[in-house]
């Protein structure tokens, strides 16, 4: 391919990730990542640059900036990609690089009362993702790419699709969110069939873009954002 029809390298990422069907979110992190790297050391191209330069950027996040061990990580698989997957070129053991510290702390575990009163707090579209999240160990994004024809009644399952390492999986339906889900699914076929009829709208192949039906602004119960989610549970906690 001539130099001049070459893609620039962020578009060759982002071509790259989505040939192996990671994440949106994913795709993003790399990019910034990728991104910070890059402008770090003075906008040179990552192909003039390895080992050295990657070790003087991680150590930076660590010492400078003073990022989380979670962080650092997450910048080194970026630049492992980026090497590996899109130059083509290995980055040996990177000896020189001063590790982030990880809190010695145990991650928050709500009890039975707490989850009880954070749910007390919710209702409508946010209550019915938060019990899915909940009760059928769904990931966020799981949650909102659910699809009807996933979702089956009679054996009280949910199927998700292209799930963590892009295999599939079964999870539970939980019963007592049988009834809600289907009154949801209800009323979001009767607002997409009536934005049709009101010429606004297209066919939606996910719940996820069913929130981009109507250019009106109508949202959908499950493609809720999860900072509406955030919000909402720090109101209960502080209640």
């Amino acid at each position: 391919m001539p130099a001049e029809n070459k893609p620039k390298l962020l578009d060759q990422v982002r071509n790259v990730i989505r040939i192996k069907h990671y994440s949106i979110r994913t795709e993003q992190a790399y990019v910034d990542w990728i991104k910070r790297f890059i402008l770090f050391h003075g906008k040179r191209h990552p192909g003039e640059m390895a080992e050295e330069e990657v070790a003087q950027f991680l150590t930076h996040l660590a010492r400078d900036m003073n990022v989380a061990a979670s962080t650092q990580n997450q910048a080194l698989s970026a630049l492992l990609f980026l090497y590996k997957e899109v130059l083509k070129h290995e980055i040996g053991w990177l000896e020189k690089v001063e590790r982030a510290k990880k809190p010695p702390k145990l991650p928050v575990v709500l009890s039975r009362s707490e989850v009880k009163e954070i749910f007390a707090h919710l209702k409508g579209g946010p209550k019915l993702m938060a019990g899915l999240l909940y009760g059928s160990g769904l990931r966020l994004m799981e949650c909102v790419r659910l699809r009807v024809k996933d979702i089956d009644f009679a054996l009280g399952q949910i199927t998700v699709r292209d799930a963590k390492g892009g295999k599939d999986r079964i999870t539970m339906l939980p019963l007592n969110l049988a009834e809600p889900l289907r009154r949801h699914l209800f009323r979001v076929k009767a607002q997409h069939e009536q934005e049709l009829e009101d010429g606004f709208g297209q066919r939606a192949s996910s719940l996820r873009s069913e929130s981009k039906v109507s250019k009106r602004g109508s949202r959908v119960g499950l493609a809720i954002r999860l900072s509406l989610f955030t919000d909402l549970v720090r109101s209960a906690q502080r209640q």
